[in-house]
């Protein structure tokens, strides 16, 4: 599954020190399952269907491109990581932790082990409240009403109170946001890719992804190097000029932040290597012509990466073209790259080593990257 959803979900605390208890879990949300994207105020609410002190509760927005039914199993380990154990309880009782799945965008799940969107939601004010305030516009995706028009027809009797107190989103130490424009540099199979989507989901950013699905050339390049390397080379410079400039010109209209699997700069690396001299020398005053109106990114990451990884990342990816790709020619790139960075100091770059972590499946791994960025 690679489509990112965005998650809203309850947490709720009335045992012990409530503000630590659904702060810790905010916490541990961020290091086992994603950075938070939206954090609502804190509200007291009276115990429902027993007798218990009352409870403080908030709802918390993220992205995720993992199953429903594994965020589900993360956010119960959480709460377990906490001192709760549901298997143990077989009514309505106090809880150190509570925390619950509301919506998943459009997504209806009917199942034993996971109802969404839930089916209580639209019956407490403590939920939804604070549901609103971090996402007004929501709709429910089975009445296809707005929560805002169920909300206003809410039973008020149900007393609940704003508290004037703060919880910190932990994701926002990170000085990876103050970054207008980054992108994302590496080898043929390095991760690129996987990491900018990623960082984008996380911090809610504007996404550009290299289109090279759609280059005509780009199969029979591998096939016969001579014959197209140059009008692959063009038609790649043409395209990434061209997605370059549109879609940062719409990162100024709309003041959002960007992130790229890819620099400008490739186009140059790479044609360093497939072309010969005159073709290089052509085309690096075309390059140049071009990238006077280019903004240009503020930090570029470089993602360092062994030849046996790159061949296994690009094995696992199968697209058939690859299959033959030599690691004289992953050699070559890396080596490209290198020169190119030395001679350019004026450029902001970032060497991460990612050989001996996997940032893709491992949190912790890719969480230790973001702070090498910070």
């Amino acid at each position: 599954m690679d489509l990112y959803k965005k998650y809203h979900v309850s947490i709720g605390s009335n045992i012990g020190d409530r503000l630590e208890n659904i702060q810790s879990s905010l916490d541990l949300i961020h290091s086992r399952i994603a950075c938070l994207t939206g954090i609502s105020c804190i509200y007291e609410s009276e115990s429902i269907g027993f007798d218990g002190d009352d409870f403080y509760n908030i709802c918390a927005s993220f992205f995720s491109n993992i199953s429903p039914y594994l965020v589900m199993q993360k956010l119960l380990e959480i709460e377990k990581t906490l001192g709760r154990n549901r298997s143990d309880e077989t009514k309505y009782i106090s809880r150190i932790i509570d925390i619950d799945i509301l919506l998943i965008e459009d997504l209806v799940i009917d199942s034993e082990e996971l109802k969404v969107p839930h089916t209580e939601m639209c019956n407490r004010r403590f939920v939804m409240e604070p549901l609103i305030e971090i996402d007004p516009n929501l709709i429910h995706p089975v009445s296809k009403v707005s929560l805002k028009e169920i909300y206003e027809a809410f039973d008020q009797n149900q007393k609940i109170q704003k508290k004037d107190l703060v919880l910190n989103n932990p994701g926002n130490l990170l000085s990876i946001r103050n970054y207008n424009y980054i992108a994302i540099e590496g080898n043929i199979g390095s991760g690129k890719t996987s990491l900018s989507k990623q960082i984008s989901a996380d911090f809610n950013t504007k996404l550009m992804l290299e289109r090279y699905i759609d280059n005509p050339f780009l199969a029979k390049f591998y096939e016969n190097p001579r014959d197209f390397a140059f009008k692959l080379e063009m038609s790649f410079l043409a395209d990434r000029y061209q997605q370059t400039n549109e879609d940062l010109s719409q990162l100024n209209f709309f003041n959002k932040n960007i992130i790229s699997d890819y620099d400008i700069h490739k186009s140059l690396i790479f044609s360093k290597i497939n072309l010969n001299s005159d073709e290089f020398n052509l085309y690096r005053k075309l390059f140049y012509s071009l990238y006077k109106s280019i903004v240009k990114p503020d930090l570029i990451i470089f993602l360092n990466q062994t030849i046996e990884n790159l061949k296994g990342n690009i094995k696992k990816r199968g697209r058939d073209y690859e299959a033959f790709i030599s690691d004289e020619y992953l050699i070559s790139i890396n080596k490209s790259y290198s020169e190119f960075f030395k001679s350019r100091p004026d450029l902001n770059v970032k060497f991460i080593d990612v050989s001996e972590i996997d940032f893709v499946k491992n949190r912790l791994d890719y969480l230790s990257i973001i702070n090498q960025i910070d």
